[in-house]
């Protein structure tokens, strides 16, 4: 296919140059227009998505709260016995989260006095995602350049508050955007949500023309506080804040010269299977207590998923090298496993008991990733994901420190990271030309992955 549109241009150069009759144009003014014309078809080809901006919410001093605040918020809730307290106190240590993280106006009201609770009407809900969300794509919308009624495709992600009208017309009514905008208001995605909707938006800014999508990630926290004793629930107590992130996205390779950062790859894996489906899982309680379950398997289930997704990733960003080696450890294990069933059909069993165990291949992601944002779900999944990819101390410094800063900001952590890589880090400064990943994981159970490279 190639030599032939090579063969194409040539023999449309050929007949342009040497045309008989009056010329209309010089030859120089000819070659010039043939290579506009391929270089148009090129960039054409691309299909780029370029990321603008991206800005993330800061919640005011009266939102934060120390460990001493969370627990005393928890006390005045009056519906927690002493098991439970201990237990949230415990998780809370282990935690990994620092002394002033955000909690929403609605449950922070308990600390005023004793006989205040939580408030998680609808009202407080809606308020919470109003204040989040027109201050995320304020900041996002200024930090572009780019004015609300630019904007094609609208894309929120909110996993446990789902009002009517959406969040998106929400926006559309504040800021003013087009009758004509796409909009798209995905629930019940988890922590994985943030790289679902990039995903989507890069689908539709490819169908056709020139157009904008503005992103937005978030969880709403108001109406989601736990009020029972069961285990499984609790967690969700001590380790969720507030936050939440807007990113604005173009296809248009004229913005290419002011964009932060081009996308490169997404890759999304969902697990199948009982165990995945209700390893998070939102439900009432023996005693009608609505909640969300996280269950004792949710860290054999998210290891198989990030397996399957960085299998599909890797082929598209690792070096041939790695791939060759991931190649010939299969290639080893396969033939050992028929050498072992050989050997044990013809009763030979102490020596397939002698034959060498091979491990499988764990490729280094490290040659072609610079940077990793791996979601802030918690201090074990950090350390996980550190292990098992023979990462160091720098790589996972982005997590720790959102987490230490912010909480478990579900779906929008990942882009606190990115900030902190992109502002604040002095281990493994930002270069142009570095090559981002993020991976999150979420309810269903989900495994998300992006690739980002700083242009």
């Amino acid at each position: 296919v190639a030599s032939a549109i090579k063969e194409l241009f040539v023999r449309l150069y050929v007949a342009i140059a040497e045309s008989d009759g009056h010329a209309v144009f010089s030859p120089a003014v000819k070659t010039t227009a043939l290579i506009l014309v391929v270089g148009a078809w090129m960039v054409r080809r691309d299909n780029p998505i370029y990321l603008l901006s991206f800005a993330t919410f800061k919640a005011p001093d009266e939102w934060k709260c120390s460990h001493d605040d969370i627990m005393e918020m928890m006390k005045r809730q009056k519906c927690f016995n002493e098991e439970s307290l201990g237990f949230m106190q415990r998780i809370l240590d282990r935690s990994g989260t620092g002394p002033a993280t955000a909690w929403p106006p609605g449950i922070v009201r308990c600390l005023k006095d004793e006989n205040t609770k939580a408030d998680r009407s609808i009202a407080a809900s809606r308020k919470e995602a109003e204040t989040v969300i027109f201050d995320v794509v304020g900041q996002a919308l200024k930090k572009a350049n780019v004015k609300p009624r630019e904007i094609d495709v609208l894309v929120i992600n909110c996993s446990l508050f789902s009002p009517t009208p959406s969040l998106c017309a929400m926006v559309v009514s504040h800021f003013g955007l087009r009758s004509d905008v796409e909009t798209y208001n995905l629930s019940g995605m988890g922590c994985s949500a943030s790289l679902i909707s990039i995903d989507l938006a890069k689908k539709l800014l490819s169908r056709k023309g020139l157009r904008k999508a503005l992103v937005v990630s978030t969880e709403i926290i108001t109406p989601n506080l736990y009020h029972g004793n069961d285990r499984g629930f609790l967690i969700q107590n001590t380790l969720f804040r507030c936050g939440g992130a807007a990113m604005v996205l173009s296809n248009n390779w004229l913005d290419g010269r002011r964009a932060w950062y081009k996308l490169l790859h997404t890759v999304r894996v969902q697990g199948s299977g009982e165990t995945a489906y209700e390893c998070v899982y939102e439900t009432e309680d023996k005693n009608g207590e609505r909640g969300v379950r996280l269950s004792k398997d949710i860290v054999k289930v998210a290891g198989k998923t990030m397996e399957k997704n960085f299998t599909m990733l890797g082929p598209q960003v690792l070096p041939l090298s790695e791939q060759a080696l991931v190649v010939w450890s299969i290639i080893v294990r396969f033939v050992l496993r028929q050498i072992s069933k050989t050997l044990i059909s013809y009763g030979a069993e102490d020596t397939a008991a002698k034959l060498p165990s091979v491990k499988p291949y764990v490729p280094d992601f490290k040659r072609c990733i610079d940077h990793f944002c791996i979601h802030a779900g918690g201090r074990a999944v950090i350390d996980g994901i550190e292990k098992n990819l023979n990462l160091k101390e720098y790589h996972t410094e982005p997590s720790r420190m959102t987490l230490y800063h912010y909480g478990n900001t579900s779906s929008s952590s990942i882009w606190y990271e990115l900030e902190y890589i992109q502002e604040q880090q002095q281990t493994n400064p930002l270069k142009k030309g570095d090559r981002i990943m993020q991976v999150a994981f979420g309810s269903g159970f989900k495994c998300t992955s992006g690739v980002w490279i700083k242009v």
